[in-house]
């Protein structure tokens, strides 16, 4: 269904009810699409835990080496105000 702006203005309470239905509302400017009403969609969550076993870490990623380096590269940033 495709309605004009001014037509929506009056009857949006309406046309909500036919997208909760699964009907497609295209909001029109002179005839012309420019928007379409759409259901809300909640966004997707994922559970806690969702990573476990997935992300693999280098050896010596905890290295003092490793941790020195870091610390070097932070405080070059805070001196260049980055």
């Amino acid at each position: 269904m495709q309605v004009n702006m001014l037509e929506a203005k009056n009857t949006l309470s309406r046309l909500v009810a036919a997208v909760e239905r699964g009907e497609d509302v295209v909001l029109a400017r002179n005839g012309k699409p420019v928007a379409r009403i759409a259901p809300y969609e909640a966004p997707r969550v994922k559970p806690p835990g969702a990573w476990k076993g997935k992300a693999k870490a280098s050896p010596g990623w905890d290295s003092p080496e490793t941790n020195a380096e870091v610390t070097k590269l932070i405080e070059e940033s805070a001196m260049r105000g980055v």
